[in-house]
């Protein structure tokens, strides 16, 4: 019985390196990607001058269609056309969400308008 778990005790004594041993095999090296990566530098864009005087002036007040705002630009454009009654207050609702671009509302914007309120949701 003694011989036995000798026996058993060598043989796993002798074969455990095997099983465990630091090879070079097992020490392989591998390269990774940095998933980070190099975003571009941001371009800076300065803010529009501010107007001086709301008189005469067309402010648009844009909606972007978030859920229940537009009744929001509406008694907007009652109370700041209140307030200010020489400036003309025109709500316009953006095509798309805040992330797609309308050109012809900018145009009309950048033709008829003086400024610009952009609703972006509550």
């Amino acid at each position: 019985m003694k011989s036995k778990a000798f026996a058993a005790f060598l043989a796993v004594f002798i074969a455990a390196p095997l099983f465990f041993s630091s090879s070079p095999a097992q020490e392989q090296k591998i390269t990774v990607l940095n998933p980070i990566g190099q975003p571009p530098p941001i371009a800076r864009v300065p803010m529009a001058p501010r107007i001086d005087n709301l008189d005469g002036k067309t402010i648009y007040i844009v909606d972007i269609g978030f859920v229940d705002t537009h009744q929001l630009f509406t008694e907007m454009q009652k109370l700041m056309s209140e307030r200010y009654p020489e400036t003309t207050w025109i709500v316009k609702t953006k095509i798309g969400t805040y992330f797609d671009d309308d050109p012809k509302l900018w145009a009309e914007i950048r033709e008829k308008g003086h400024g610009m309120i952009m609703g972006v949701g509550h």
